[in-house]
């Protein structure tokens, strides 16, 4: 179980998953050069058709990007990209390499996320070295085709109950539910097509960042 802080909860608080197929011909560079100017906290890089060597480039070019601004650049699944690009922190799924082994691999001070489906899957990481839980999905979205059965807000109730860990939820929230998803539980609230595919991703960005910080009423300020 970690103890020490890597990250910190107003970190996650508006959590940018990225898609360049959704950046409607723009560059993913420039999308999260907007989405930062409206209030991304937290960027997650996700490539899973790109190969190694363009993905690291991609990955160098956002830690350029968002290291002078003081936000965490994450990299999904692939610890050998983020070991070249310096990431701030590595986002694993159910079937991505163990924690245990990641983190005998990655320097102290880079951060683990870990995609949670189910209860089981939040029980076993209670006892693991991770810094946050991606609560995966709470509504069904078609960005997320392979996980399980959403959570809802109701699941989201029950694993903030479950754990102290900051939770990030991801899938199906949208301007319409984000207040909801962050009274439910969630410390920080994680976005793909709303942003990445946005006519205005900065403004976009602004909106949800308000919608982000409505304060809970029944978890205590970071």
């Amino acid at each position: 179980m970690n103890t020490l802080v890597r990250i910190r909860r107003e970190q996650l608080r508006l959590y940018l998953v990225t898609d360049s197929t959704l950046c409607r011909g723009r560059t993913l560079q420039d999308v999260v050069a907007a989405a930062v100017r409206g209030g991304v906290t937290c960027v997650q890089l996700r490539e899973k058709e790109l190969g190694t060597r363009e993905f690291v480039a991609r990955a160098l070019a956002l830690k350029s990007l968002l290291s002078p601004l003081h936000i965490p650049l994450v990299i999904n699944d692939r610890i050998d990209v983020a070991l070249a690009c310096q990431a701030d922190g590595v986002h694993l799924g159910q079937s991505d390499m163990p924690v245990d082994l990641v983190r005998k691999i990655l320097q102290p001070e880079v951060f683990i996320g870990l995609s949670v489906e189910n209860d089981q899957d939040i029980a076993q990481a209670i006892g693991m070295d991770v810094d946050y839980l991606g609560i995966s999905p709470v509504f069904a979205t078609p960005t997320k085709t392979d996980t399980q059965t959403p959570w809802g807000l109701a699941g989201l109730q029950r694993a903030r109950a479950m754990t102290d860990l900051p939770l990030v939820a991801i899938g199906g929230i949208n301007v319409g539910n984000a207040v909801q998803v962050s009274r439910s539980g969630a410390d920080g609230l994680a976005f793909v097509s709303a942003i990445c595919a946005a006519d205005d991703p900065a403004s976009a960005a602004r909106e949800l960042r308000l919608l982000a910080t409505t304060p809970n009423p029944n978890q205590p300020l970071p």
